[in-house]
């Protein structure tokens, strides 16, 4: 059936419930899954940065990770969102793109000094010989990035724009509220799904 109601709003609604919570823990830690186009998935946590009801769901990585790599083969992923606390999971399902380059900066300049230093030392995903190695790369780009520290051309943002998402709520004896809607041009249909 069609809804009256965005999900999109639904989500807003219970991810600033949990923002103003932070005794439950971290809200905006979230799964995300990709897959290769040979099928291999991969999960991993991964932090939402940006949330937009018209847009959909940012987060940041390094380009050259296996998460992006994967990405750029096959724009199909998935997130999940858990908050025991309050015994909610909400599961989004799209296609996801890389965010504008001015986003990018804009998020990148945000950072702490530390951070912005960790993305140009790390090549996210490759082996190492040690930890030294990382402190090493830290204390170099220290010293080249006196002041301003740019973004490096191989991190950024990407968005995954929603096209069904998921409500579970844990309910007694197993018996949980699951709510799936799936976008339809520029609106949603609904429908409830058995436990």
């Amino acid at each position: 059936m069609e809804s009256d109601i965005s999900p999109l709003k639904i989500f807003s609604d219970w991810y600033n419930t949990h923002l103003s919570l932070p005794e439950f823990g971290e809200p905006s830690a979230m799964a995300l899954s990709t897959s290769s186009p040979g099928g291999e998935v991969s999960s991993r946590i991964v932090l939402l940065k940006e949330f937009c009801e018209k847009n959909g769901f940012v987060f940041y990585t390094n380009y050259d990770s296996r998460k992006a790599r994967q990405l750029e083969d096959n724009s199909r992923a998935a997130l999940l969102f858990w908050w025991p606390r309050t015994g909610r999971q909400v599961r989004v399902e799209g296609n996801v793109g890389r965010v504008s380059g001015e986003e990018s900066d804009r998020y990148f300049s945000s950072r702490p000094e530390e951070s912005r230093l960790g993305a140009w030392a790390s090549e996210q995903s490759r082996e190492i010989a040690s930890g030294k190695v990382l402190e090493e790369r830290i204390m170099r780009f220290r010293k080249e990035f006196r002041g301003i520290i740019p973004r490096p051309p191989h991190w950024g943002g990407y968005r995954l724009a929603p096209e069904r998402i998921e409500f579970w709520q844990e309910g007694e004896h197993r018996l949980h509220s699951r709510l799936l809607y799936i976008r339809e041009g520029e609106g949603w249909t609904f429908k409830r799904l058995a436990p």
